[in-house]
């Protein structure tokens, strides 16, 4: 984990179109990864004190989009986690085919690939609170960081090992044999096919192998075998990640905008359908949840891909390329690192407390939101990125 103080911005996601011409950086992943990320750091506090305040329609769907479903379902802020880890799939076909080519070996990527997985795991448990040590039995070793690093571990080592027809053998098996474990293998007290929250396999694997302590007390929803799908995910990532890349001479940027949005439309399509029998579930990371999200993330990608890189409107996505490339780094500082609450009380509280009590919340909400992007911004112009 380093600290990289760049005069030039460079990253994993910069491609060559055709030899002889200068790299080009995609910043609609950077943006795409920007845009994740702000509903998570401030943008859902920013919409819930909406809704709370003015009670509007719009406000209180948008509000419950910003909410996770309590369990079989599937909302935007459901998308936010499988949208991060396809996102890091995308930008490995690109990261390692640079890498290669400059002569690093293989032996050389794991070695980089494991201490970044160990790096992610060790942060995920700083933000569940280890420097808080309250004894072993309360300490959380499952994290939204550690799925990440493990999903995309795995999916990178299977890109590196395997050809493409290989590698769409793994992402069926791994989807279709989780499918048949969750539906399958009984469950002590339960039997087989249970899919309830204290009744799924992934539920029983977490209480009998994950240590430490378990998120929603019967089961974690980071947990053990709810992380092999996830590794789907991430895979899906690599597919689109290949396409934007290798087809260069053979598809114009604006056809490969439209085969992922009609990718997208397919496995949603797909999902859908999966998910009459085996439910869309973020918890437990339901095959058909991965296709469903992948689906979407797949819309997304396209959206901005034309939108930022194929069309060359940039300007407007500035602000979450600033927030793309300190993604991990805003995280960490949202989730414990940083008050940014008491900052934005602190430096705002003075003019908000003349607003109406009602509206106060959100006016708090849109002062974190400020001081987030002013740091953001800082890190930005100084070209200071956390790289793990």
């Amino acid at each position: 984990m380093q600290i990289t103080a760049n005069k030039k911005v460079v990253s994993s996601e910069t491609v060559t179109a055709s030899p002889g011409k200068r790299p080009v950086r995609l910043q609609s992943l950077d943006a795409l990864r920007g845009f994740d990320m702000f509903w998570i750091m401030s943008g859902e506090i920013v919409v819930h004190s909406l809704a709370d305040a003015t009670h509007a329609p719009a406000a209180n769907w948008m509000s419950h989009q910003l909410s996770h479903s309590p369990w079989n379902g599937f909302t935007f802020y459901d998308l936010i986690f499988p949208l991060f880890i396809f996102i890091a799939g995308v930008s490995m076909p690109f990261s390692f085919s640079s890498q290669l080519e400059k002569g690093s070996s293989k032996k050389k990527i794991y070695g980089a690939l494991i201490k970044r997985t160990l790096i992610l795991i060790f942060l995920g448990m700083v933000v569940n609170g280890l420097f808080k040590w309250q004894g072993y039995e309360n300490t959380r070793i499952a994290s939204v960081l550690g799925r990440i690093a493990l999903s995309c571990f795995f999916a990178a080592v299977i890109y590196l090992n395997s050809n493409l027809k290989q590698q769409v053998l793994w992402f069926a098996g791994l989807l279709l044999g989780y499918w048949a474990a969750m539906m399958l293998i009984p469950v002590p007290q339960f039997g087989a096919g249970n899919l309830t929250p204290e009744g799924n396999l992934a539920a029983y694997i977490d209480r009998l192998l994950l240590p430490g302590k378990l998120h929603r007390k019967v089961y974690d929803p980071e947990g053990l075998l709810s992380t092999i799908p996830a590794i789907g995910s991430a895979m899906l990532g690599v597919f689109a990640g290949e396409f934007l890349r290798w087809r260069q001479t053979q598809w114009n940027e604006a056809k490969k905008a439209a085969v992922l949005a009609i990718a997208g439309l397919i496995l949603l399509a797909a999902g859908w359908v999966w998910n009459i029998v085996f439910p869309i579930n973020k918890t437990m990371w339901t095959s058909s949840f991965v296709l469903c999200a992948g689906g979407w993330s797949a819309l997304f990608l396209s959206l901005f891909y034309f939108v930022i890189d194929v069309a060359g409107w940039k300007k407007w996505s500035m602000p979450l390329v600033w927030i793309g490339m300190n993604s991990i780094l805003i995280y960490v500082a949202a989730h414990g690192l940083i008050n940014f609450e008491a900052t934005a009380s602190y430096l705002f509280g003075g003019l908000i407390k003349f607003t109406d009590v009602k509206w106060q919340p959100f006016w708090l909400a849109i002062g974190i939101v400020l001081v987030q992007m002013a740091l953001l911004y800082f890190l930005y112009r100084k070209k200071w990125f956390l790289k793990v």
